[in-house]
């Protein structure tokens, strides 16, 4: 069984930045596809960033050149960067695992990510 847990949420003014972390346990990161996504009031849930068992990483075209996924091996965490953000990056961001897109098998509670202006 794959747990995870978010951490690293909170409020941050326009073009600040937010780190995000998610703890895995049950898995280590090289054996399975991690991924964050996000989904904002009345909008439905999208992809933001993937990493890979091999460590390969996509990301969506919106957070391209702001957002970065890594591993943390020594912490068995996915962490992402956020720098430069907008208010359109307002949302709840969940780490999820074992999966690839907005399809994945497991999920966090979420972190809520809120960009004032």
């Amino acid at each position: 069984q794959v747990q995870l847990e978010e951490s690293g949420g909170g409020l941050v003014q326009v073009g600040g930045s937010l780190r995000l972390s998610c703890a895995v346990s049950g898995r280590t990161l090289s054996s399975i596809a991690m991924g964050w996504l996000r989904q904002a009031p009345g909008k439905e849930r999208e992809f933001v960033a993937t990493i890979g068992r091999s460590g390969i990483t996509y990301y969506a075209d919106f957070v391209k050149g702001r957002f970065t996924i890594s591993r943390d091996s020594a912490q068995n965490a996915v962490v992402l960067q956020m720098n430069n953000l907008n208010p359109e990056d307002t949302a709840v961001y969940y780490c999820a695992a074992d999966g690839t897109g907005r399809d994945y098998a497991y999920w966090g509670q979420g972190t809520q990510v809120t960009v004032s202006s």
